[in-house]
């Protein structure tokens, strides 16, 4: 192999999953709130996936960026750092139309005004 190959681009990054610090086991705490995620996020794809809302976006701080992502892979990645602690990179939707994506609060707003329109009904 030539030594003209570059090294891990992420070798030096504190939020490498290989880090030490990664394999941090959750609390309790945690876990029982990416449980509750895992069902919210249930109901809003349920509710807002046949009006063409595709999934949540996300303001991330990490990297100052807006991340689109699907309805699946939310919970994917909900489920992997459920199980492991940690979630993976994944490759962003191409080119994502912002209007077919809500956020976590939009999201949590549309189905408590489901929740109140359904119980006004009653």
């Amino acid at each position: 192999m030539s030594s003209d190959l570059p090294g891990e681009p992420y070798a030096d990054d504190a939020d490498d999953a290989d880090d030490a610090d990664a394999n941090v086991p959750l609390s309790p705490e945690e876990r029982e709130d990416i449980v509750v995620d895992l069902e919210d996020l249930e109901v809003y794809r349920t509710l807002l996936e046949p009006t063409g809302i595709k999934g949540i976006v996300i303001d991330c701080p990490d990297c100052e960026t807006i991340h689109h992502i699907g309805w699946a892979l939310m919970q994917s990645n909900l489920r992997q750092l459920l199980d492991e602690g940690i979630t993976g990179l994944h490759e962003p939707p191409y080119d994502p139309d912002p209007a077919e994506y809500v956020t976590w609060e939009y999201a949590r707003g549309y189905a408590d005004g489901v929740v109140a329109s359904e119980s006004a009904i009653d």
